[in-house]
């Protein structure tokens, strides 16, 4: 057989049962940091453009440098702009940018290619490590 306990007692456990749901719902209305995800992005990467040479195949007298100018674009920031030059005498170190558009000029070594074909490739990656699509310019080197 069980035994009420006395009013007295009653009266303490709710006033202690109030005081902890208050306790827990003044915790629970503080402001606390929101989850944050990072940006996708548009999940592509950099536009690149190649303003000289202008079109797409190039034709230059072997000797003096040419020059290969244009620019990467992204609005998630451009990351690094890459040059490739194939059959020819130069190799170029990628340029870190850091900024949604990024210029870029080289000159480029004909000395000694009288008679061939280099082909230029230029591509860059946004900061979210996405690799765009390559500009290319075919150049045909003439004595």
């Amino acid at each position: 057989m069980e035994f009420p306990a006395p009013r007295g007692a009653q009266r303490a456990i709710r006033k202690g049962v109030g005081a902890l749901l208050l306790a827990a719902l003044a915790t629970a209305c503080t402001d606390r940091e929101r989850l944050t995800f990072p940006s996708e992005g548009d999940q592509r990467g950099p536009i690149t453009f190649i303003d000289q040479p202008g079109t797409g195949d190039t034709t230059v007298h072997a000797g003096p440098q040419m020059p290969l100018s244009g620019k990467t674009i992204d609005p998630d920031g451009v990351d690094s702009v890459y040059i490739v030059v194939l059959g020819g005498n130069e190799t170029f170190h990628p340029f870190a940018v850091a900024r949604d558009t990024a210029r870029f000029g080289v000159s480029i070594s004909t000395s000694g290619l009288a008679g061939k074909t280099m082909i230029v490739l230029v591509f860059g990656t946004d900061q979210l490590g996405n690799r765009g699509d390559t500009a290319v310019r075919r150049v045909v080197v003439t004595p």
